[in-house]
């Protein structure tokens, strides 16, 4: 059988996007004058992409430079978005498998960025486990998420109170509507749940005046955290402590705030994460839960491919109503929720330009690959956020006391 042009093959099996694609035996096709260019520079490409599934071969591909991107990587994927990367039937792989070269056929060993399945130990989200997941993504170097973050260093959803506002106003002013929506006081106790750098604790302490305790599994955020609490002279307020939620022994806090931790819980976890967050709030407190969802309830809550390889290791995404219905169920009662999708696809957006405008010195400290995933899997997901395969819930709920009392104002309160 005549081997046929590599460029040609790639093309069928990814629907023939507007994308000029050429390939290391000379062929190519697609407009000359195409804004994105993907380029295989050896057999190893081919050989990620058709051998892997969904997205994970192209970002195999991509992370490992066997396969080059030429214009914007947030471009490309929009357009290969709608095309058939990774839903591929195994029929048409074997098809094309047997109209290649057979160098392109050998097991290629994925990049060393990737955090493989055989490296896990323990059962999935105990202890020793999430703490080998989170230090994968968050002990990466303070320096280099400085520059993708930004001063405030917040790693989750912005709110955007304008829009022309930028992305440091809009992360000040999330933290702002949690502790509006909270009812934070001065001489209230907060409790902040896979606390991140600390940025909900130090807005608590510095502008409501609350005693403010964080909790992180990453060492590296506990140490940027500590010392910027210090720095700003909060160490009577504020403190962020290196270990997991689980481990937190104090109680009859006046609040609590999770704002990117349950996509790390799990869903057999839900009951027991919240019955335990409910018992560390005195009667009448409130809880403020803010993560990512998916947009149904009906599909499969592991994150797979790409992001669970590279990105989050053991990640899980609910739908809104499984959180909800998981609140409710363990006694706390739900009051408010909103979805903030478009300001999380703007706060990836900043980010992306972020890492962009640092990524030289991004290369240096962290290397080509680490770099490559995080311009890929931030990329990819403002696209999610965008056409709604993901979405951002905040919910608010409360611990009634035990006439059934709310404290709660009979609408809300805390503004926009």
């Amino acid at each position: 059988m005549p081997r046929k042009p590599i460029a040609d093959l790639v093309a069928r099996t990814i629907g023939q996007p507007a994308v000029h694609i050429s390939a290391y035996d000379a062929s190519s096709c697609g407009p000359d004058d195409a804004d994105v260019r993907i380029s295989l520079q050896s057999p190893a490409a081919l050989s990620y992409l058709i051998t892997a599934p969904s997205s994970l071969g192209l970002a195999r591909a991509y992370i490992s430079g066997e396969l080059e991107i030429e214009g914007n990587l947030y471009d490309a994927l929009a357009l290969l978005w709608s095309d058939r990367v990774g839903s591929v039937s195994w029929a048409e792989r074997i098809d094309a498998l047997r109209s290649i070269d057979p160098k392109a056929l050998r097991w290629v060993e994925p990049p060393k960025e990737e955090f493989r399945r055989r490296l896990r130990y323990g059962l999935r989200h105990s202890k020793a486990r999430d703490a080998e997941a989170i230090s994968h993504h968050y002990d990466v170097s303070n320096t280099f998420y400085e520059w993708v973050l930004g001063p405030s260093m917040t790693y989750t959803c912005a709110c955007y109170p304008e829009d022309s506002s930028t992305l440091e106003e809009a992360q000040a002013h999330k933290y702002d509507l949690v502790a509006r929506k909270l009812d934070l006081k001065p001489g209230m106790r907060l409790l902040d749940v896979g606390c991140g750098w600390g940025g909900m604790v130090r807005h608590a302490a510095q502008h409501y005046g609350v005693q403010a305790l964080g909790v992180t599994l990453s060492r590296r955020q506990a140490e940027w955290a500590a010392k910027t609490i210090a720095d700003d002279g909060l160490t009577d307020l504020a403190e962020v402590r290196f270990g997991d939620y689980r481990d937190v022994r104090e109680g009859n806090f006046d609040a609590v705030s999770s704002i990117g931790l349950t996509e790390h819980i799990g869903a057999r976890n839900l009951n027991s994460y919240f019955t335990f967050l409910r018992s560390k709030l005195k009667p009448q407190g409130r809880l403020l839960n803010h993560c990512i969802t998916r947009p149904t309830t009906t599909e499969n809550t592991h994150i797979r491919g790409f992001i669970d390889s590279y990105v989050f290791p053991d990640g899980e995404l609910e739908g809104v109503g499984r959180i909800v219905a998981a609140m409710q169920d363990n006694g706390i009662e739900v009051r408010h929720e909103e979805n903030l999708r478009e300001h999380y696809a703007r706060t990836l957006n900043a980010w992306c330009d972020n890492l962009d405008a640092h990524w030289d010195d991004a290369v240096t400290e962290v290397g080509l690959g680490r770099a490559k995933v995080w311009a890929l899997y931030m990329a990819g997901s403002r696209l999610g956020f965008e056409r709604r395969t993901i979405e951002l819930h905040q919910v608010l709920g409360v611990r009634t006391d035990a006439h059934g009392s709310s404290g709660m104002p009979l609408r809300p309160d805390w503004g926009v």
